[in-house]
């Protein structure tokens, strides 16, 4: 093995894998100042298009996933094998460390799941609650109001509502599908709408006019259809015990004692953890009502470093990367320190919840991670949100009553595409305001706003858009944490309420028709009873056709 002639043959690898380093840095180098040529085309937004398709054929989430994100590092190194590596690299890293705030408020949130379970505190709540909500609809309906509640962030939300309601939802027979339905789609629409959350922050800090910012978020509220509307079908569809599509069948087979419906059930046995006999109620709802109040107190604390003053001032300062895990974190020592007084469980078992809520926590982090990568190659390298900027500028001149409709699908899209609500309405906001306000953006006043009543509907069509792309898109991370809330397999989520997201898309799409073509014709108001009077309607149909096919399989 040491004989000149391998040794010879090493110091050649060796030459060969130094001047491979020296070639990959110069390539590395040349590719940073060298845009792709498929940036800004339709082709860029091939990557998520890629990873969807191949997630639906597969039902295999991370290969696809991966898949997806090597097309987009290969379109943007123009196909320069050596290039794409690097990209690769960097832009799992960049992605990672930039949002390593939510990974590492995940995994605190895992941690507090397992010390409440390790406590007997979600034992005892689920064993309460089976007794005192009686019925299905009660469980499903304070789903709903928790997650209302919490609409001061989406991630939050999706979090916390999902772990607090799962016992709940189990003792009553509901899929865990409709369990992550209930909790994305109402975390996102409720935040949306929201003065005091982290969107409306997000919003005004986009519009970027510190006097009309914040006034026009609030305005624009009675025209984000699809938030509204979502509420409205949630309502309907609790009150009418109405399911249809692949949610039927996985609520069929709830009802059987099968919350899962599919082989792929990741989360099955995280609930068979070692637990205190002696937990009390007050074990679960302490620790959540500490983690609530840390984690607002977090955001509003972080708004405070950024310069705001009064509580409004700093929700609109605030950066929920830095403000959920700093409160997170305070939070989790606080409920450690109780469980310790409540002799809940040994130091050792304390120290265990550590590793045990990472652990809950890795299929979300291993999702979340690529389809942050897959977000960022699709919307930095490839320049999708230029494309379809560009195409929204184009419609602007000649479709006027009809361009609140067309922005909304194009929101849709791109927010479908991205998996990212405030990219999109960050990149269309300004574009929007610029093809509706008379004289462009810079001649913005206050008077504009009660002058062109179709600029609210514009910006109520982009920031509902948003909202549903984001909602439905399984590279999105709300909806990543919605299914890691309820503890579902990711794909069933994104499968099971895609026909309810597209269905409230679709009235609101309509919706958005009518409105322009009326709004300067009417009130107001008229147009959002006419969007919620299609919505009760619809359900109405669906539910009478419901309960004629439920009786007509039963005579069967």
């Amino acid at each position: 093995m040491n004989s000149p002639r391998m040794q010879r043959f090493g110091r050649i690898l060796l030459v060969v894998f130094a001047l491979a380093c020296v070639l990959m840095t110069v390539a590395c180098a040349e590719g940073e100042e060298v845009q792709s040529k498929f940036f800004g085309t339709p082709w860029s937004l091939l990557p998520p298009v890629v990873a969807i398709v191949l997630a639906l054929i597969t039902k295999e989430v991370y290969s696809s996933l991966f898949i997806g994100i090597v097309v987009g590092f290969l379109l943007q190194a123009d196909f320069d094998v050596v290039l794409t590596i690097d990209h690769l690299v960097n832009g799992f890293i960049g992605n990672i460390g930039g949002n390593a705030g939510i990974l590492i408020f995940l995994v605190i949130l895992g941690t507090m799941v397992a010390l409440m379970i390790r406590a007997g505190g979600s034992k005892a709540y689920g064993d309460w609650a089976v007794k005192h909500i009686k019925t299905k609809s009660g469980a499903l309906w304070s789903t709903f109001i928790l997650a209302i509640v919490l609409g001061v962030d989406d991630y939050f939300n999706n979090l916390t509502t999902g772990n607090v309601m799962r016992p709940v939802a189990d003792g009553h027979h509901i899929s865990r599908a409709k369990l992550s339905y209930m909790c994305d789609a109402t975390a996102a629409p409720v935040c949306i709408m929201m003065p005091v959350s982290s969107w409306a922050a997000a919003v005004t800090g986009v519009i970027n006019n510190e006097e009309l910012g914040f006034q026009i978020f609030l305005r624009a509220i009675p025209y984000n259809y699809y938030a509204i509307l979502t509420m409205v079908f949630i309502i309907m569809m609790t009150a009418l015990n109405i399911d249809y599509g692949p949610m039927k069948k996985h609520e069929d087979n709830a009802a059987k004692g099968d919350l899962y419906t599919t082989p792929e059930r990741p989360y099955a046995d995280t609930a068979e953890m070692k637990f205190n006999p002696n937990g009390m109620v007050i074990d679960l709802v302490i620790p959540v009502v500490i983690l609530i109040v840390c984690c607002v107190g977090g955001l509003l604390y972080a708004g405070w470093l950024g310069g705001g003053e009064g509580i409004l001032d700093m929700f609109a300062n605030t950066d929920a990367f830095f403000g959920l895990p700093f409160g997170a974190t305070i939070a989790l020592v606080i409920n450690m320190i109780y469980f310790a007084v409540r002799r809940s469980m040994k130091f050792t078992e304390l120290m265990d919840c550590l590793p045990e809520g990472f652990k809950q926590m890795v299929p979300a982090i291993l999702i979340l991670c690529m389809a942050w990568t897959i977000s960022g190659v699709t919307r930095d390298g490839l320049g999708a949100p230029e494309f379809v900027a560009e195409f929204v500028e184009t419609l602007g001149p000649g479709l006027h009553n009809f361009l609140p409709a067309v922005v909304f699908l194009i929101a849709c899209f791109l927010g479908f595409a991205t998996g990212t609500s405030w990219g999109t309405f960050g990149i269309l906001l300004p574009i929007v305001l610029e093809i509706f306000t008379p004289g462009g953006f810079d001649n913005l006043t206050a008077e504009t706003l009660n002058e062109v009543p179709i600029l609210m509907v514009g910006i109520g069509a982009t920031l509902g858009g948003a909202v549903m792309g984001d909602h439905c898109s399984p590279i999105s991370d709300t909806t990543i944490m919605a299914s890691t809330g309820a503890q579902c397999y990711h794909l069933n989520h994104v499968a099971t309420q895609m026909p309810y997201a597209v269905t409230v898309a679709a009235i609101g799409f309509v919706n958005y028709i009518i409105t322009g073509l009326i709004i300067d014709y009417v009130p107001q108001v008229v147009c959002l009873l006419i969007a919620v009077a299609s919505t009760v309607g619809f359900m109405l149909v669906v539910g009478k056709l419901n309960h004629s096919l439920n009786r007509h399989s039963q005579r069967d």
